[in-house]
């Protein structure tokens, strides 16, 4: 892939040899933005287990302690009193057999970022499995996405809550907030996700659970970071 010269003179700046506090990271990651918008901060994790068996799969969610600096659209799948509900928390889209209908066909596909559903309505859900699978969309109970309470759900999604799952290559992603964030707002996002990661630790995963961390903004370089320093201030160790 072709480098701007933009690009080239950010990556400069890192020295791919060396690992950064999550801090140092931070504060480089901010520095060597390349757009004009205020871009997106994001975390790259590579774990030490197997995604092929399902007891090595790493999923989960988190609240942000400052959010992810962007408010994010949510779908929901409800009818009745659970559906007016979800409007009044503020959700984006609401509906059922008709929207379901809908995004079954590939329709309004780019018009939410996360999607919440009752319990009762998973059976018809469950075939767009197909369709949101891939994006990382489907609603799960163990991410809170499939639930009778679906006004929290949204509440918590729109206030900040992330969810994460590692892909075939055991790499894990997840958005940390906005360059326009001040270091420490992104280091508390940070320390808040991975404690979450490392909680999540399948018992069944052997060697050393953290093996790498990456720090990088919206088309900007990768920040190599220490992944025995959760926060910026105490080593602690991640096997």
């Amino acid at each position: 892939m072709k480098r701007s010269k933009a690009h080239k003179d950010a990556a400069a700046k890192v020295d791919r040899d060396k690992l950064y506090s999550p801090a140092d990271a931070a504060k480089l990651a901010k520095q060597t933005s390349t757009t004009k918008f205020d871009a997106t901060v994001e975390v790259a994790l590579r774990l030490g287990v197997d995604p092929r068996k399902a007891d090595q799969i790493v999923r989960g969610t988190v609240n942000l302690p400052h959010g992810t600096g962007k408010t994010a659209r949510v779908l929901v799948f409800a009818t009745g009193d659970r559906a007016e509900a979800a409007r009044e928390a503020g959700a984006d889209i609401v509906g059922a057999d008709e929207l379901i209908d809908e995004i079954s066909k590939g329709n309004r596909l780019n018009e939410f970022d996360a999607v919440v559903a009752t319990p009762d309505l998973m059976g018809k859900v469950g075939r767009l499995g197909r369709v949101l699978g891939p994006r990382g969309l489907m609603p799960n109970p163990k991410t809170g996405t499939v639930t009778p309470d679906v006004a929290k759900a949204v509440t918590e999604i729109k206030g900040g809550k992330i969810e994460f799952r590692t892909d075939r290559q055991a790499n894990l992603h997840f958005i940390i907030g906005k360059t326009s964030f001040d270091e420490r707002q992104l280091i508390e996002n940070y320390a808040a996700a991975l404690d979450e990661v490392l909680r999540l630790k399948p018992s069944a995963a052997k060697g050393r659970y953290l093996k790498k961390v990456t720090f990088s903004t919206t088309m900007g370089p990768g920040v190599p970071v220490d992944p025995n320093i959760t926060r910026g201030l105490t080593s602690e160790t991640a096997e």
